[in-house]
């Protein structure tokens, strides 16, 4: 007979399973008999020092590696369905429910994937000047995303809002849902083996009203993208460092609907365009 493994529930921090710093955990709402490692600030601020140099890793690889990457997420997300489908029932979800969800986050990395090396052409231009000059438009990163996930769905909601950020080759550091944390804390294991650069995406788990406000005056946390309404405490600790805030507000089954969270709409806040001038020989 077999001796019972429960598992523990850890952040993803620069390609690592590192336990909160603070040794803290909580039993989330949803699996309250779950213990799952409870995020502090100082594993925020270690998680952006790993973004930093994980973005840098991400944004000099072609597009199309990147693309590569997220479509090799896509196949291991194939690989563990199993797993994950029983980490969303472990939240209540039903077999049914949690199915639908999975197809719909293997459909969100596969599209992100083939979205990579189009983000040039679809955002960039050339653009008509006077004189003899070429004049381009190209697109660069932002640089570091702070992601917050809704509560519900805690895995699609996650993916949706993090893969247009990484298509656009920023590092991402996402907090998951805090009531249903666990497959989006489980989703580390499938990017441990995807080839992602370490530190290019980050997971942390714990209670969004102590760490959004992190979050948002964090000066090295280049833009947020917020599950759920505009909140003024955000904006205003956002601007004192010009940090770019957006916020997602859908809900219920709007995840659930491909045409709705696949769009370039939550890829464009997060890129910065550039304006090249050439001049044409006469």
């Amino acid at each position: 007979m077999s001796v019972p493994v429960r598992k523990t529930y850890k952040l993803f921090v620069g390609g690592k399973f590192p336990r909160s710093e603070s040794g803290r955990s909580y039993r989330p709402a949803a699996a309250p008999e779950v213990n799952v490692a409870r995020g502090s600030r100082k594993d925020l601020r270690d998680a952006v020092v790993q973004a930093r140099t994980g973005q840098k890793a991400w944004s000099s690889s072609t597009a199309y590696l990147r693309g590569q990457i997220l479509y090799r997420l896509a196949e291991i997300l194939e690989t563990r369905r199993d797993a994950l489908v029983a980490e969303l029932m472990a939240t209540g979800e039903t077999r049914k429910d949690a199915q639908r969800e999975l197809d719909v986050a293997i459909s969100l990395a596969t599209w992100h994937a083939g979205l990579c090396d189009k983000v040039q052409t679809l955002l960039g231009s050339q653009n008509a000047v006077q004189g003899p000059f070429f004049a381009f438009s190209t697109i660069e990163p932002t640089g570091v995303i702070g992601i917050l996930a809704p509560e519900r769905p805690s895995l699609v909601g996650l993916l949706a809002l993090a893969l247009p950020v990484l298509a656009g080759g920023n590092a991402v550091i996402a907090l998951c849902s805090e009531a249903a944390p666990l497959c989006g804390l489980a989703l580390g294991e499938a990017l441990a083996t995807s080839d992602f650069p370490a530190g290019a995406i980050n997971l942390l788990a714990g209670y969004r009203k102590e760490l959004l406000p992190q979050f948002a005056s964090h000066r090295d946390i280049d833009g947020l993208l917020i599950a759920g309404l505009p909140d003024a405490s955000v904006g205003q600790a956002a601007a004192d460092n010009c940090k770019r805030v957006r916020y997602c507000t859908l809900e219920g089954d709007d995840w659930g609907d491909l045409a709705t969270v696949r769009q370039l709409s939550w890829v464009e806040p997060f890129v910065e365009v550039k304006t090249l001038w050439h001049p044409v020989a006469q």
